[in-house]
């Protein structure tokens, strides 16, 4: 009886020490993962602020007149001329004299900075455009806020701002 007791325990044992088998992919060979509904609302909201940004600045700029659209939705009006023959060169250390304001006016920062044109040193709205400039002019730009500061912002700029830009590039 007790050869039978330890046969039975044994079996017991060995039953529930097996190996779990692989869990098979949720999704079907060949198929790419289903995106949740958190990240489809995500991304359906960065899409509709994108968009509204767009039309803000795009409002903006005719209201205004004598704007260019430039890269990623950056608007830019040349507001002194700089030296046609010394074009800001890519890698090129340049001086930038940077004023930050809201689209109603309110000064968030003013500074002077140092930098190499397209090495990610800057907001995107001047990195990206910069090297279509020339020492010695000045530019006010209006971005969107992906653009500009983005979705963190910093001390001084708030998220998701629209800015305009007052740009001064040192001869």
């Amino acid at each position: 009886m007790r050869a039978v007791l330890v046969i039975c325990l044994a079996i017991g044992v060995m039953a529930g020490c097996g190996r779990q088998s692989p869990q098979r992919p949720s999704q079907r060979k060949g198929e790419a993962p289903k995106a949740d509904s958190t990240t489809l609302a995500l991304m359906a909201m960065n899409r509709q602020m994108t968009e509204t940004a767009d039309e803000e600045l795009y409002r903006l700029a005719n209201e205004e007149g004598g704007y260019s659209l430039y890269e990623r939705g950056t608007w830019a009006k040349i507001t002194r001329p700089g030296d046609s023959s010394r074009p800001v060169h890519p890698g090129e250390e340049c001086t930038v004299q940077i004023r930050v304001l809201s689209l109603g006016g309110q000064l968030y920062t003013d500074s002077e900075l140092t930098a190499h044109a397209g090495k990610y040193e800057l907001p995107p709205a001047i990195d990206e455009n910069i090297t279509e400039w020339h020492h010695g002019e000045s530019l006010t730009l209006i971005a969107p806020w992906y653009a500009a500061y983005g979705i963190k912002g910093t001390a001084e700029i708030p998220p998701y701002e629209n800015v305009r830009i007052e740009l001064t590039i040192k001869e």
